[in-house]
């Protein structure tokens, strides 16, 4: 019985390039770079994250009510909002 390899059930196909995965690595890809950026712009831009201890120490207090720092904000309008907090 002279069955070659690639006639054997279960046998794998010969290593190469295989073009069905290239969607795959496109969409894994940009979801990791994605979730990069997600986290680059909270570490940057985040009123919670103080990087620089010795100039602004308290970075939370310096917000407006008109500072939108959430990604997404359903029905708000922050250009509306009044002050409703003292100064500090």
């Amino acid at each position: 019985m002279g069955a070659d390899a690639a006639s054997v059930v279960g046998a794998s196909p010969s290593p190469g390039p295989q073009p069905a995965l290239i969607p795959l690595f496109l969409i894994i890809g940009s979801g990791g770079i994605g979730a990069g950026l997600y986290l680059m712009r909270l570490a940057m831009f985040n009123p919670d994250v103080c990087w620089d201890k010795k100039n602004n120490p308290e970075p939370w207090n310096k917000l407006s009510p008109s500072d939108q720092y959430k990604f997404y904000s359903v029905n708000v309008d922050y250009s509306r909002l009044k002050k409703d907090r003292p100064d500090f």
